[in-house]
């Protein structure tokens, strides 16, 4: 056997052996490509358009929002079955504020601080007073949905006018030139994306080196930089072709850097990882579990009170059904995404993909014109695939 065959049996091992330990990641990725590509095909490209693809982005914002604190909270191993409701009261409460005349700028940070009194709520009677999170925010969402007829009773949908609100789901960041065909400014935020992921990459490995962690071969780490970059690319040069980056987008991309940061740069983020891996070791370890909590359901409930606005600027309006399956949608991103049933485990950065695999199959069935029955059934055998996927391949391992 020659140097040249040896290497490409090294090389060949490394991608078997790269791929089995990181099947759980790869899968997930690998589902969305496959379904970007079957209703790409099945639409005759209409998936596949710019507008699409920025509808989709818009569409998917109040459900990635939620999936994010979701995470967190199935991490610790709890639930937060409120979410849903508590978004459209709130949403709803943004609505009627507006209508009075307060100033956006007032009604939103009024929105985010009322989610989070909620939060300190669900979790007093969780973390305090012992209350399970299933009982407890089974009876919040019963609260919340009464509230949220209460609400809106007198006038049923609420019509919301202002622009600037309206603009958070349905606008997109301005462009030097308005009138041109391409948005210029996405094209170099793509740029500008790939420059920072580039050097992300190559910074993470060197650090990895420095402290002798084994990393991938040459071959494969530029493979993989050329891989996201073609991504890149391509998503950046798609949405560059009808109106650029939704304001959704940015949105959510900030609630995602915060989180992410907060997972995997802080003490915060251990303890939380920690306590989902074993309560009672991390409180005999002086992690304040109570505190944690608390953190926890705040957070989920300040993120529902997020995703409230975000649905009720994508309808212009609030309505009496809002909120309904929302947190069924929000649950299903974060196991899809990666988080173990058993808890401990997840990455918010995954759920992002969680919550694009189940809004692109409602996204790509609704432009198919398959029956709701249908699209149901369908996401709940992806959802039941999904998790029993991760049980298996998490139980190979041990």
């Amino acid at each position: 056997m020659n140097e040249n065959s040896r290497a490409k049996m090294s090389l060949g091992t490394e991608i078997a052996t790269m791929l089995k330990s990181n099947v759980r990641d790869y899968a997930m990725y690998i589902a969305l490509v496959l379904i970007f590509i079957f209703f790409g095909i099945r639409t005759g490209g209409l998936f596949l358009s710019s507008r699409n693809l920025s509808d989709l982005i818009n569409q998917t914002g109040y459900v990635a929002v939620l999936a994010i604190g979701m995470t967190i909270i199935l991490i610790i191993k709890h639930i937060d079955l409120s979410v849903g409701y508590v978004a459209g009261f709130l949403g709803a409460v943004s609505a009627i504020l507006l209508k009075a005349g307060l100033n956006v700028w007032l009604v939103i940070p009024i929105i985010l601080c009322l989610g989070i009194v909620v939060g300190i709520y669900q979790g007093f009677l969780v973390a305090k007073v012992g209350v399970p999170a299933f009982v407890t925010t089974l009876a919040g969402m019963f609260i919340f949905r009464g509230l949220l007829s209460l609400v809106t009773q007198g006038t049923g949908t609420i019509i919301v006018s202002n622009r600037t609100f309206r603009n958070l789901s349905n606008g997109f960041i301005p462009d030097f030139n308005s009138g041109g065909s391409i948005h210029i400014l996405t094209i170099i935020i793509g740029v500008i994306a790939v420059i920072l992921m580039t050097y992300s990459q190559f910074k993470s490995r060197k650090n990895m080196l420095k402290y002798n962690f084994q990393v991938s071969s040459k071959p494969i780490f530029i493979s993989k930089i050329a891989f996201l970059t073609l991504i890149i690319i391509v998503i950046f040069s798609i949405l560059a072709g009808y109106k650029g980056i939704p304001w959704t987008a940015i949105i959510v991309g900030a609630v995602l850097f915060i989180y992410n940061f907060i997972l995997n740069k802080t003490k915060l983020g251990r303890y939380i990882y920690g306590i989902g891996g074993n309560a009672e070791a991390a409180e005999l370890s002086g992690v304040n579990v109570r505190k944690i909590t608390f953190f926890a359901f705040a957070s989920m409930s300040m993120l529902a009170a997020l995703a409230g606005i975000l649905y009720t600027s994508r309808l212009s309006s609030a309505t009496p059904q809002a909120g309904l399956g929302f947190e069924l949608d929000a649950i299903a991103s974060s196991y899809i995404g990666g988080v173990s049933v058993n808890g401990g485990i997840g990455k918010v950065t995954n759920t992002i993909i969680g919550a694009l695999v189940i809004m692109s199959l409602t996204n790509g069935m609704n432009l198919m014109g398959v029956d709701i029955s249908f699209q149901y059934i369908v996401k709940g055998a992806i959802f039941i695939l999904a998790v029993a996927f991760d049980v298996r391949t998490r139980s190979g391992r041990k």
